[in-house]
């Protein structure tokens, strides 16, 4: 029951933050939101086995993946910041978060290799939070966010190459979405 209100007031504040996203289901913001609840979902599965066994290659394979993930989120969004140059001029691509409203397309530090740093955390969020405790409806829920995030990404490209034109379409062609020389 404490994990149901967990879920449900956790939820109440992600759509908050979705509001706009959520009435332009076009937008990338929309089809993130429902990556989010998964992992949400997902960590509440798997939060009564965060610290068991904390020595196993599971919990090993995890907490890489956790720390990876922080990584990636913080120096993506740094990176957005400092060279992104945010500004409201990209309000007409639909519903953005602050940071996410770039005027400067930014190609350094991770992002010269994957073009999605952000969403790569999340997806290294969801298969660490899946590895604290592996089952079938863990990996089912992971698996789901992991279609969610790369919708995102797609939309987001679209979005980006709306916006930023031949220069997004060549930056496509020179780096990976999420994980840098494979995928």
């Amino acid at each position: 029951m404490f994990k149901l209100i967990i879920f449900i007031f956790a939820s109440a504040g992600m759509a908050f933050v979705s509001r706009a996203s959520l009435r332009e289901p076009r937008s990338h913001g929309f089809y993130r939101f429902f990556a989010w609840e998964l992992i949400l979902a997902l960590f509440l599965v798997n939060v009564n086995d965060w610290f068991r066994d904390p020595l196993s290659a599971h919990q090993i394979i995890s907490w890489l993946m956790l720390i990876l993930s922080a990584f990636l989120v913080a120096h993506g969004i740094h990176l957005l910041h400092k060279i992104g140059e945010p500004d409201n001029q990209r309000n007409e691509d639909g519903p953005t978060i602050g940071f996410e409203k770039t005027t400067a397309l930014v190609i350094s530090g991770a992002y010269k290799y994957i073009r999605h740093p952000l969403y790569s955390s999340l997806l290294f969020l969801a298969w660490g939070v899946f590895f604290k405790a592996p089952s079938w409806p863990g990996g089912i829920l992971a698996l789901s966010a992991t279609v969610f995030l790369v919708a995102t990404a797609k939309v987001e490209e679209a979005e980006n190459i709306r916006f930023f034109g031949p220069a997004y379409q060549a930056y496509m062609k020179h780096t990976k979405m999420f994980i840098p020389f494979l995928l």
